[in-house]
């Protein structure tokens, strides 16, 4: 394995938080079908999704995108805090 892939395993493994590269892989999968789709299990993936959101809209808020974007596999959440003066 060259040092590239290693490194690549590595970030995955820590990025996952699986101990077992081959669970680690198996997060990534889903993940990445997850966002392409365009397969039998998901068909509709969520960049897609995010891209017919933005073109129908015109803008998204960073909480719109997230909502889209959220996963099992990687979950997105927003927060929004406004702080005006003093505190």
């Amino acid at each position: 394995m060259n040092d590239r892939r290693e490194t690549d395993y590595n970030e995955l493994l820590d990025a996952t938080g699986e101990k077992a590269k081959s669970k680690a892989l198996d997060v990534a999968v889903r993940y990445y079908l997850r966002m392409r789709g365009d397969t039998l299990v998901i068909p509709k993936g969520q960049i897609p999704e995010l891209m017919a959101a933005a073109e129908s809209r015109g803008s998204l808020t960073a909480g719109e995108i997230a909502e889209i974007l959220n996963s099992e596999e990687l979950p997105i959440e927003h927060e929004s805090n406004t702080k005006i003066g003093r505190q």
